[in-house]
């Protein structure tokens, strides 16, 4: 329940929504349990929580006030670079993370949340996104980026 609230509260950038999206998820898993035939679960849920999320979004129509708006870093991370998480969670500023976070374009920021806070493996958001693996690693890399950037940990490329 925690994964599909985070994952819900990260997509949509408000608590009430997420609370309203990681319910309507929860219901739907509930209903469809028959339809996880021995996989995992975490994986199948977080498909659920991203699916209600976009319906949520097609309801809304625009209304919702989001973050800032954020350009698209082109770059990859380079492998040398310290964790922006990581930095920020040393100095103990988690709410400066979330915001960071939720300032992420929304694939960079999914691919973001469920590797690095859910804990999934690049297959597992491959299979959650129906996208490629290699752009699961693209995204992750470019959000990475982006995080770092946002944060002061790394410079912005010009």
């Amino acid at each position: 329940m925690d994964a599909a609230y985070s994952l819900a509260r990260y997509l949509a950038r408000d608590a009430a929504a997420a609370e309203d999206i990681a319910q309507e998820a929860l219901l739907k898993a509930y209903r469809n349990i028959d339809a996880l035939r021995g996989g995992e679960v975490k994986p199948w849920l977080l498909t659920i929580v991203r699916n209600a999320y976009f319906d949520w979004r097609r309801r809304d129509n625009g209304r919702t006030v989001t973050g800032p708006a954020a350009e698209v870093a082109m770059a990859e991370t380079p492998a040398e670079d310290t964790s922006a998480e990581d930095a920020v969670i040393r100095q103990g500023d988690v709410a400066a993370l979330r915001r960071a976070i939720e300032t992420v374009p929304e694939p960079f920021r999914e691919a973001l949340v469920l590797r690095d806070l859910e804990e999934l493996s690049y297959r597992e958001i491959a299979e959650i996104t129906a996208v490629p693996m290699g752009t699961v690693m693209s995204r992750l890399a470019r959000a990475r980026r982006m995080l770092g950037e946002r944060l002061g940990v790394l410079e912005p490329i010009s």
